[in-house]
């Protein structure tokens, strides 16, 4: 039967999981197949599982329950296995990676640091005072002047201001937010955002990286808005 894999991790980890539902209309229960020293966190499936909200908090919930009593490799929602010979098989000929993977994410967690511009207005009034020609163009342009070139101009020269801007924030944000991490990965930003970064923090600096996201908070003030999420399975460091 097919399986639905959630997690790996190794066959000492407690698996607290009675009672948790995994995903599927009918979820089975949640069991491990194993292979030496590793355990991979599955259910049998009878249906193909689509990212509904249901499923996607299904496989949350797991992985963070585990999450909470050790250490674990958590994989993408929609995983799936044609069988338990499959998963065994996947997990002898992959075991050194794995175990090297488990050890370099023992007592960490994954945060999320993302960022957008909350209020333009600031960012662009103080271009205005910041650069001459594009000042010069806005008043020509209030004052009346009609040349069609003239806002094509400013929209370029803005545009461009911004994204050196925003381009210097995300970098002076990320240089005050990895020393707090083991690792961190660099995401291309998506939407409205101009940063998107993961961090590999460590238990014993989870205190002190909420203090500093705090702290860049307060620095910033209300025309960025920083969203800061964790601690989250890691995710982006499985590899």
């Amino acid at each position: 039967m097919p399986l639905y894999v959630y997690s790996i991790t190794t066959k000492d980890h407690p698996i607290h999981l009675d009672g948790v539902s995994g995903v599927g209309a009918e979820p089975s229960p949640l069991r491990t197949v194993t292979a030496g020293t590793l355990s991979a966190v599955v259910s049998d499936i009878a249906e193909e599982i689509r990212p509904k909200r249901r499923d996607l908090n299904a496989h949350q919930q797991v992985q963070e329950l585990l999450m909470a009593d050790g250490v674990i490799l958590p994989l993408q929602f929609g995983y799936i296995a044609t069988d338990d010979l499959a998963v065994r098989e996947v997990l002898e000929s992959n075991a050194e990676s794995y175990l090297g993977a488990l050890k370099r994410l023992e007592g960490c967690a994954e945060h999320h640091v993302r960022a957008s511009q909350a209020d333009e207005a600031p960012l662009l009034q103080q271009i205005l005072q910041d650069v001459p020609e594009a000042s010069d163009l806005n008043d020509r342009i209030r004052d009346g002047d009609r040349d069609p070139a003239l806002p094509l101009a400013l929209g370029e020269i803005v545009a461009r201001e911004v994204q050196v801007r925003q381009e210097a924030l995300a970098a002076g944000l990320t240089e005050a937010l990895v020393p707090f991490s083991r690792e961190y990965l660099a995401h291309p930003p998506s939407g409205s955002d101009f940063l998107n970064l993961s961090l590999l923090v460590p238990e014993e600096h989870k205190e002190a990286l909420r203090t500093a996201e705090g702290n860049l908070a307060r620095e910033i003030g209300s025309g960025v808005d920083l969203r800061f999420s964790g601690p989250l399975p890691p995710y982006s460091f499985v590899r």
